[in-house]
């Protein structure tokens, strides 16, 4: 059985036998042996987890897996080796039996940001486009939710999933090496879907809003973070080459335009919850992202700007409801 199968049972259990098929199908091609230069080393390091059962898994406060006396038996230098082979670990941070996995990203402090102004998510089913390793899944388990889909095409990001899948054993929490066009049109299913650092990566910011909005329930709530820039509205930013170094950045809208783009989507009960310059505290490298970070992507003599002279990254969280 894969990791995915009660996933799979559960979408049928929802009437969506076939798009189940489907992704059963696509699901293995993109994880087989041969789609990826590094799935073999990636594959044989999972196979070559302990088999350890946590002594105790906490959610909500943090992503903490057991305690280091349950794998006491075992290298610990050899297992950091082991879950450093699915580097770069981008969302965090995790705590692994007293092992602290430093991510690139702060994940927590976005966390702490966003949840005051979420409806509740006991008994909701979740959708996480774009939600990488899952880590804010994880935290959306914690907080109650019946079902979480975390979707990202980044296929290391699975692999970090399915380490911490392996001991948490958690059947209400599944991240699928697939984007958001591999949903199916006017979905209508999830409670609540988020959508974080995924807009200015779209070619067309209304495409995507409409995107998400099929995937909610008429009433579902949509978490959107994204990045922003200062301005009235119809003011956006689409940089001419990269933006902080990222080649695939289209459009950066001010807060007024991104509550007239959710407007013009048809969402209802707009607003804009939360604003925030990222600091160099909330991305930075780590001995597990030693990739370029935020402090290599703006202007040495002056941070308030990109290195290409745009406005540093400044991010912003929006909810609104589906019609």
């Amino acid at each position: 059985m894969t990791v995915y199968e009660p996933f799979y049972r559960w979408l049928e259990s929802v009437g969506q036998a076939d798009w189940a098929e489907q992704l059963s199908t696509f699901t293995t091609e993109r994880l087989a042996d041969d789609f990826h230069g590094k799935m073999p080393l990636w594959q044989q390091a999972l196979a070559n987890l302990p088999s350890v059962k946590p002594a105790q898994v906490e959610l909500k406060q943090a992503v903490q897996i057991g305690t280091s006396e349950d794998i006491s038996s075992i290298d610990k230098q050899a297992f950091i080796d082991l879950i450093k082979t699915f580097h770069p670990w981008r969302k965090g941070p995790y705590q692994l039996f007293d092992i602290d996995i430093d991510t690139e990203w702060r994940s927590d402090w976005k966390w702490d940001r966003v949840l005051p102004h979420l409806s509740s998510l006991q008994g909701r089913k979740v959708l996480d486009v774009g939600g990488g390793n899952g880590y804010h899944g994880w935290r959306m388990v914690g907080e109650g939710a019946s079902m979480v889909m975390g979707i990202d095409p980044t296929l290391v990001f699975s692999m970090q999933y399915q380490l911490m899948q392996h001991f948490i054993q958690s059947d209400r929490h599944f991240v699928l090496p697939i984007g958001i066009e591999h949903m199916p049109e006017k979905l209508h299913l999830f409670d609540t879907v988020f959508s974080m650092g995924v807009l200015y990566h779209r070619r067309s910011p209304l495409n995507h809003l409409m995107e998400l909005r099929h995937c909610l329930r008429p009433g579902g709530e949509l978490v959107l973070e994204t990045l922003i820039i200062d301005g009235e509205e119809g003011m956006s930013l689409m940089p001419e080459e990269r933006y902080a170094k990222m080649r695939n950045v289209w459009f950066i809208p001010s807060v007024p335009t991104m509550l007239l783009w959710l407007r013009k989507c048809g969402y209802k009960n707009v607003r804009c919850v939360d604003e925030n310059l990222t600091s160099l505290e909330e991305q930075r490298a780590t001995e597990w992202m030693t990739f370029e970070s935020l402090r290599d992507f703006l202007d040495p003599l002056d941070i308030s700007k990109t290195v290409e002279g745009y406005p540093a990254p400044k991010r912003a969280v929006f909810i609104a409801d589906a019609p």
